[in-house]
């Protein structure tokens, strides 16, 4: 049904409100980075509008260390959209300085805990070959 594909990778290791709050970080980075893959605003039966959401389904993958770093690297060779959660950011209060630590982190080898990506379906399914979907 669709070319593309949308998976969030989650490191299997983290607590259940680090999970969520990853999780939900790197979905708006996708849906900032390529506003195309949002579909319309949705209407209730009063006639009030309400966001827009993802027009498609978004995969969500529990993912190893290794899982991430191989995904990451598919995801730099193969040029796809991707957004990234890296630990350190939970030490931090504001966007301004999660883009520092992230910044700050090896460019070939962030310590990475949430990886979202967005891209032609036979790309995505091969960044995420192996990994399962989060129970």
């Amino acid at each position: 049904m669709f070319d593309t594909k949308v998976a969030i990778l989650v490191h299997e290791d983290l607590a259940v409100w680090q999970k969520l709050n990853v999780t939900a970080f790197l979905a708006t980075g996708i849906a900032g980075a390529v506003p195309e893959a949002m579909g319309k605003p949705y209407e209730d039966a009063a006639g009030r509008f309400h966001g827009r959401l993802l027009g498609q389904p978004i995969l969500i993958f529990a993912a190893s260390t290794e899982a991430l770093h191989r995904a990451w690297q598919h995801s730099l060779n193969r040029s796809l959209t991707r957004s990234a959660y890296v630990r350190a950011m939970f030490e931090t209060g504001h966007d301004a300085a999660n883009r520092a630590v992230f910044r700050a982190e090896p460019a070939d080898a962030p310590d990475l805990v949430g990886l979202a990506l967005y891209g032609p379906k036979k790309d995505i399914d091969k960044a995420t070959k192996g990994m399962r979907l989060h129970p």
